[in-house]
């Protein structure tokens, strides 16, 4: 019987509060397994045709502004867990689809991300953990997000 560990993880973050239960489980599977630790924030675009009654100025990058605060998301949970630089992602487009792409391009073999447990009709509409669960080519550890 051989021992397996994992050697590369992708840690998917949203950067809500509570998901720092998420952020300690990947930083202490990296711990366990010696493992690359490499972390993804997707960027989900909401086209104009969604946004409802807002109204934003002409000059204002809606895009833009996202990946800004992305970027100084990334920044701080990149320093608290000493991930590399070359080794944080931001990306744009859909939150599933853009994790399982990011996960084969980096080779990794685990993919480990928040779960909210959702109940009804959000279970029938789809979520982001399930999506990844079912077109994953690695292992994947859905951390339950309470509340």
């Amino acid at each position: 019987m051989s021992a397996f560990t994992y050697r590369h993880l992708l840690l998917a973050v949203d950067f809500a509060t509570e998901t720092d239960p998420v952020i300690e489980r990947a930083s202490h599977l990296r711990a366990q397994c010696g493992a690359r630790l490499s972390i993804l924030h997707v960027v989900e675009y909401l086209p104009m045709a969604y946004s409802g009654d807002l109204v934003l100025p002409d000059n204002f990058d809606l895009e833009q502004e996202l990946l800004e605060v992305a970027k100084k998301q990334m920044k701080i949970v990149g320093e608290r867990l000493n991930v590399a630089l070359e080794n944080r992602h931001i990306e744009i487009g859909g939150t599933g689809h853009t994790i399982l792409r990011v996960a084969g391009e980096l080779e990794v073999d685990l993919i480990v991300l928040g779960s909210h447990g959702r109940h009804g009709l959000a279970v029938l509409l789809g979520s982001t953990a399930r999506s990844v669960l079912n077109g994953a080519g690695c292992d994947v550890l859905a951390v339950r997000i309470k509340g």
